[in-house]
Parts: structure tokens; sequence; C-alpha cells
């Protein structure tokens, strides 16, 4: 048992070493048509414990979020993560709809995905004037 406040130190293991040792080891993924069917499952079948994310799912299949990111070059996967978020969208929206959200916290997830609009430049002004 370790002792409160004791410090453990952490070597670099190199990853062949750690293949050798049977030690599950990340490395790059390759594209298959398998992995959207799978990404769409993640989305749809996802439970109440919180948002789906690419993140999360990344998490799931054992690669980083820059590895599927780099996969987006293949238009199927680009329009399959296209499409999740939307369905991630409509999940928050919906949970938020049903109180299960602060509508709050919902709203600021959903301006944070749609970041890349606002870092451009782009804005939307909505006014509404009541008299």
């Amino acid at each position: 048992m370790e002792q409160v406040g004791a410090t453990r130190s952490f070597r670099y293991v190199p990853k062949e070493k750690r293949k050798e040792r049977g030690e599950k080891v990340r490395g790059k993924i390759k594209y298959s048509h398998e992995l959207c069917r799978r990404l769409y499952t993640f989305f749809i079948g996802y439970d109440d414990r919180g948002a789906p994310s690419i993140a999360k799912f990344a998490r799931s299949i054992g690669v980083t979020v820059a590895d599927l990111e780099r996969l987006r070059r293949h238009k199927r996967f680009d329009s399959a993560v296209r499409e999740c978020e939307e369905i991630r969208r409509d999940y928050l929206i919906d949970r938020a709809l049903d109180k299960r959200f602060d509508p709050t916290f919902v709203k600021f997830l959903l301006t944070e995905s749609n970041s890349d609009t606002v870092d451009s430049g782009e804005f939307t002004l909505h006014l509404e004037v009541k008299e």
C-alpha cells in the first residue's frame, strides 16, 4: 500500500518493448467502412451518463482524437463525423428540453462546438425588438 504523499516515478518504455511484454499499445488506426458503422452505432446507442463525443468514441476504440482527425480526409468518414455531430447536437437539445441537462450549459457546449465559425470572424446577430 502506498503512503499518502508518496511519489512514484515513471519511465518511458519503448513501443517495441511494450509489445514484447504483451501490453496493449495504442497506435495509428487504418480507415475502413467498419469504422463508420462503429461510429454511428456509438452515437446512436449512447446511454444517459453524458453526451456522446468524438473523444469518448476515440477512447472506446483505443486511439486518440488526432488519429480520427487524420481519417477525415476520407469522404465517407468525414460525412459520418459530421452526421454524428448532428446526432450529438440533437441529443444535447433533447436532454435540455427534458431538463436532464442544464439548458445554459448545453447552449455553451453547442457554441463551443461551433467555435470554428466564431474563430473565422463570422458571426450572426439576432435582434428582437419589443415595444
